[in-house]
């Protein structure tokens, strides 16, 4: 397997993150528009409308677990380790990733939004564990 297949995965979460910052632009300016909030309401960011809520706290949460999801993948790339079983683990990531914030800008219900975070969750521990393994018996 080419080892630079590790990064599409990589590359389908920035999407996400992009995306997810133009949807809290439209619901920001809707908020705006509804007179909900006032744009100066934004310089401090102490108050964020309901409109757009879930959407800033899901930008937050692609800035939490990612960030060891993206330190794993350009390591296993570095040491050579992202075969198959990587890059799959690597897609489980992504994917869960783009159910988990459909879920939060959306309904919010935890109850469907645990589930695909605890998917991510477990693909990326398995992933750290496979890197360790690849160090191991290098």
């Amino acid at each position: 397997m080419n080892q630079t297949a590790i990064f599409w995965p990589m590359i389908a979460h920035v999407a996400l993150v992009f995306g997810i910052y133009f949807l809290m632009f439209l619901r920001r300016k809707a908020a705006v528009q509804a007179g909900s909030v006032r744009i100066s309401d934004f310089r401090e960011n102490q108050k964020e409308p309901p409109e757009s809520l879930f959407v800033r706290n899901n930008l937050a949460n692609q800035f939490e677990l990612p960030v060891l999801f993206h330190a794993c993948c350009l390591t296993l790339y570095a040491v050579a380790g992202a075969g198959l079983l990587a890059v799959v683990l690597a897609w489980i990531f992504a994917i869960s990733r783009y159910v988990h914030a459909y879920i939060h800008v959306t309904s919010n219900r935890m109850r469907y939004r645990q589930p695909a975070f605890s998917l991510g969750f477990i693909a990326l521990v398995f992933m750290w564990i496979l890197l360790a393994v690849h160090l191991l018996t290098a």
